[in-house]
């Protein structure tokens, strides 16, 4: 079968080089059992090379089924992929069989691999090396048949760095990968695609397809597709319904594609990031990166005091920093407006370093303290909040046990427990 006879059946439109070559990879592995992973960006169509893997396999006359991993939830993704026994977990009121069952012979589609917990990674891992698995709740190994074809929109490569992807699946998952190429790598498909959307909606509700002007083609060229073809689809369905005319301007085009600048903004932390080389995962990153950022500056405050101590020299130009740096904060605060020239009369402490000589410093830049192991014992804890409870009340049990949230009853047992005398 030739690549335009797959494009008709499959509805696949456009003839660019990249999109040409993921489909004869595609139309070339097909005829193996070789696990696949299909990589492209959301709304690319890799569902559709899934289908157009298995519909020219041997397996073609077998079952298919798509799952997406990210729908499902942590807790019951085992079960849907593997099957469970009966009383395996609360619920669990009948034996069910798992997709890798029920779909044995056939070829199963994993969509959204990235999303999958690591435990089922390495169920996972084990049906592709062996063929096996176990249901849910039992301890009876079983064999499947299942061709394997994962798809994501991750850089799976990435993940495995940083612990969230299992490396050894990646590498079993990508025997043969296929990159569909975005919607802004193959632009010569763009107008190719939008007049094959209008055409389909004109003959579904009996109208006449809109026509774009030339400066409108130009500006669908150059959008970004941040959708791919699914946004274009969108695209010319709300153009279809929504233009007052069926000739398009660039003009009345821009009334329908979102607002490019937006692609282009960034939160500040997420621009820090970018600027500074650093890549935050999460938001659990992020404050991982501000809680060792005040580490960092605490250590050098007390880097900085320690200098004092040992070279009093360095005090009168650490005190004019420390107050330079605070009057321009407060300054461009707009709430205090210290005064500058202002005297104030601050008391001092006489420090003897080292060297004999002494040293003036100002009382509020050192504070001598000692750490006081504090008790973490819970019994203590209780022992002195019923006790300041009752000190509050003046020993009146009634209202110091509403204040505690507990009964006059558990508080009268709490007292002869503790020995605490009213």
């Amino acid at each position: 079968m030739d690549l335009q006879s797959i494009k008709n059946r499959f509805g696949i439109i456009g003839n660019s080089p990249s999109l040409n070559h993921a489909l004869n990879t595609a139309v070339q592995v097909a005829a193996t059992d070789l696990t696949v992973l299909i990589v492209g960006e959301s709304g690319v169509g890799k569902e559709v090379f899934s289908q157009i893997i298995h519909a020219l396999s041997a397996r073609k006359h077998n079952p298919f089924i798509a799952v997406n991993c990210g729908a499902i939830p942590e807790g019951t993704i085992d079960s849907e992929l593997f099957g469970h026994e009966k009383g395996a977990f609360t619920g669990a009121v009948d034996s069910r069989k798992g997709y890798f069952e029920t779909v044995s012979g056939g070829t199963i589609f994993l969509d959204e691999i990235g999303e999958m917990p690591l435990g089922t990674q390495a169920r996972l891992l084990r049906v592709l090396e062996t063929g096996e698995f176990i249901r849910v709740g039992s301890s009876k190994v079983q064999k499947t048949d299942v061709r394997v074809i994962a798809a994501t929109n991750r850089e799976l490569l990435e993940f495995t760095q940083k612990g969230r992807f299992r490396e050894d699946l990646y590498y079993r998952l990508s025997t043969v990968p296929i990159r569909v190429p975005s919607l802004r790598d193959r632009k010569e498909d763009v107008l190719l695609l939008f007049r094959k959307f209008v055409v389909d909606f004109a003959e579904r509700y009996k109208t006449t397809p809109v026509q774009l002007e030339e400066d409108a083609k130009s500006m669908l060229i150059n959008h970004p597709w941040q959708g791919n073809v699914r946004e274009l689809k969108n695209i010319a369905e709300q153009i279809s319904v929504l233009s007052p005319t069926n000739q398009i301007s660039a003009t009345t085009l821009s009334q329908f594609l979102p607002d490019q600048s937006k692609y282009s903004r960034m939160p500040v932390l997420a621009a820090h990031a970018a600027n500074s080389g650093s890549e935050f995962a999460n938001e659990r990153e992020i404050l991982y990166k501000l809680f060792f950022d005040m580490k960092k500056d605490v250590t050098e405050l007390k880097k900085m005091f320690l200098e004092i101590l040992q070279n009093p020299s360095l005090a009168g130009s650490a005190a004019n920093f420390t107050r330079d740096s605070l009057l321009q904060d407060f300054q461009g605060n707009g709430e205090l407006q210290p005064v500058v020239n202002s005297q104030v009369s601050v008391p001092h402490h006489q420090i003897m370093p080292a060297n004999g000589q002494p040293v003036l410093l100002h009382e509020d830049a050192i504070h001598h303290h000692e750490e006081v192991e504090e008790s973490l014992n819970i019994m203590d804890k209780e022992k002195e909040l019923i006790l300041k409870a009752l000190k509050k009340h003046k020993g009146k049990r009634r209202d110091a046990s509403l204040d505690l949230g507990i009964s006059e009853r558990t508080l009268y047992r709490k007292l002869k427990e503790y020995d605490i005398e009213e």
